[in-house]
């Protein structure tokens, strides 16, 4: 029977939300100076409410080594993308854009949303400079850093947690190829025509397209980081604590031997990480309640077709973490239909799909959707870009451009 928590301990959550939404606005230096005590606060009112008033000591354990799972994958990419450097010389056409972006999208599933975005927001600020705008970031979190990643396990956290439940490994492929090719059209044609427009707005000198001399227009320094990349992706199909210990090595391992003028050429230092660090163990630990809440409830949420499951599962995993909420929703389709993993495969995999494009593509409703998708957005931010806020981020871009494709593909294919 799942732990029921008290609705008022939804609180810290909904008020860590808002603070990362509004805070930098109504007083960015404050924030950026305490964010640490309130994600600290935050969390220690819900540590508190689980260990002395619940006693239930296992939610904590099990939250704390998701968190630390999250964060070794997270760091360890950080650091070993920061020592890849690609140089671009010149600017990249709307379509050479287009073309990265498809690109970054199909490499996603290989080394996962996480691992592609790392490896290339950095590229990709570098080759839209000077004329890069907040439009560029959004679109590479919308595709790169969710929507590419469903069709292997590797892909996206949430997959991946289906495949160990026994979803099979090709499954994915199999059968959400139709969805991730038309979303990723939909979207790239949106960009492809505003991106035109921003173009055509630059200088003629910012529009030069190299190479003019005859010379590379890339240039790849760092090669020897993607075996470290290699061995954190292996390092996913261990057991803990040998995945997180396997993927801290590599990182130490990578950064010891990077030289520092790579790091410097990529403009690496360590608050990017800092601060994922610090406000996803407040997330971590406040959405204990949310996710039990959901769980203890989901009976009496209405869900029963497909699509209800599609945009339940999707508007949680925009504002929860994505991993989780997949499988509670996975939970509530076994329950609904009587059935395990086998047999929603053998007679139901209508539901499966659903929770599995729900969970991975609307996770860049907004930045906490997945994890990539903040970390994207402190890179950027520590570039220089004008990034848009929480609030910004989810009403001028997620509403108007990415949920009515999310509605679009919902209604083809559920």
């Amino acid at each position: 029977m799942p732990i029921d928590p008290n609705p008022w301990m939804l609180l810290p959550f909904a008020a860590l939300l808002l603070s990362i939404a509004i805070m930098p606005f109504v007083n960015k230096r404050w924030w950026e100076k305490f964010y640490p005590l309130v994600a600290a606060g935050l969390g220690g009112i819900t540590l508190g409410y689980y260990l002395l008033a619940l006693r239930d000591p296992l939610t904590v354990a099990r939250a704390a080594r998701e968190y630390a799972s999250f964060i070794a994958l997270i760091g360890s990419l950080f650091i070993v993308s920061g020592g890849i450097h690609l140089a671009w010389r010149g600017t990249a056409t709307p379509a050479g854009n287009v073309v990265f972006l498809l690109i970054g999208s199909v490499l996603a599933n290989i080394i996962g949303t996480t691992g592609a975005s790392m490896l290339l927001i950095r590229p990709w600020l570098r080759m839209n400079q000077p004329r890069v705008t907040a439009l560029h970031l959004v679109f590479f979190i919308f595709t790169v850093s969710n929507i590419a990643g469903c069709l292997t396990p590797v892909g996206d956290p949430p997959l991946f947690l289906g495949y160990l439940r026994g979803v099979p490994f090709f499954w994915p492929l199999q059968h959400l190829l139709a969805p991730w090719a038309c979303a990723l059209a939909l979207l790239l044609t949106v960009f492809w025509v505003l991106d035109r427009r921003n173009f055509r707005r630059a200088p003629a000198a910012v529009r030069a397209v190299p190479p003019a001399d005859g010379g590379a227009a890339w240039q790849l320094t760092g090669a020897r980081n993607f075996l470290w990349l290699a061995l954190i992706l292996a390092a996913v199909f261990l057991p803990s604590p040998w995945r997180e210990a396997l993927m801290v090595a590599a990182a130490a391992a990578a950064y010891c031997t990077t030289p520092r003028a790579t790091r410097a050429a990529n403009g690496f230092n360590f608050q990017p990480i800092r601060e994922v660090a610090w406000l996803f163990a407040g997330i971590f630990a406040t959405m204990m309640p949310a996710l039990a809440y959901l769980k203890a409830h989901a009976a009496g949420l209405g869900l029963g077709s497909p699509l209800t499951f599609y945009f339940a599962s999707g508007i949680l995993s925009g504002v929860l973490d994505n991993a989780p909420t997949y499988l509670t929703f996975l939970s509530a389709a076994e329950g609904l239909r009587g059935v395990n993993v086998s047999g929603l495969l053998a007679g139901h995999g209508e539901y499966l799909v659903a929770i599995s494009l729900g969970a991975v593509f609307f996770g860049a409703l907004t930045y906490i959707g997945n994890g990539p998708n903040f970390m994207v957005k402190a890179i950027a931010e520590h570039a220089g870009v004008r990034v848009p806020g929480f609030a910004q981020y989810i009403w001028q871009y997620a509403l108007p451009i990415l949920l009515p494709t999310l509605i679009l593909i919902g209604w083809l294919f559920l």
